[in-house]
């Protein structure tokens, strides 16, 4: 698995790491825990620049922001509440979720944006209160960008610094990324199990 996502990033290079992130957001099939890692590790090899690597993650990151951005805007929170109601099982996005992105917003202002892009559970949804808020677009992509940075930072070093000791660790890192993907599955299945049974 990991030998697979560095390849993907290596062919795809930039763009493939924006769209890998604008996924992400959208619809969580790699997150950008296993990705940004793995990127890093590929820019310390000297095969991508950690700038554009940088660049290009935020910028995939803040596309897919969008659609959940101008969904809030467009819908309002009932209308996203419905929409979680009748179509969320494939997401795992049920009505509660909504109320605490809302609750969050509300409770941290638009700082909350910046942070919420910094927390796994709530990176995506975060955007939609900021939508139902009417938040301006240019204060939204600011703090997003804000945030979105700070995490892919974090990420990226890690992955950077992986680089001097992958030779020495990679059956290692292979099954911890085996084991992070089957967690992520699991948690994925056991949520759409609860979703439907609500």
């Amino acid at each position: 698995m990991a030998e697979w996502i560095i390849d993907f990033i290596q062919r795809g290079g930039y763009p493939g790491i924006a769209l890998l992130m604008l996924l992400e957001n959208v619809f969580p099939p790699i997150p950008s825990e296993l990705v940004l890692p793995f990127a890093g590790h590929v820019a310390a090899s000297g095969r991508l620049h950690p700038a554009g690597v940088l660049l290009s993650a935020v910028a995939g990151s803040m596309l897919g922001a969008l659609p959940w951005y101008w969904a809030g805007r467009r819908l309002g929170h009932g209308g996203l509440q419905q929409f979680a109601a009748h179509h969320g099982r494939l997401l795992t996005l049920c009505p509660e979720d909504i109320d605490r992105a809302q609750d969050w917003f509300h409770r941290h202002g638009p700082s909350s944006v910046g942070l919420g892009r910094m927390v796994p559970a709530v990176r995506s949804v975060i955007s939609m209160p900021a939508g139902v808020g009417h938040m301006p677009l240019p204060r939204f992509l600011l703090w997003s960008a804000l945030g979105t940075a700070a995490w892919n930072v974090l990420l990226l070093g890690l992955g950077y610094a992986l680089q001097s000791r992958y030779e020495q660790a990679q059956e290692t890192i292979e099954w911890i990324t085996r084991g992070v993907v089957a967690l992520l599955v699991v948690g994925y299945l056991w949520r759409v199990i609860r979703f439907r049974a609500r």
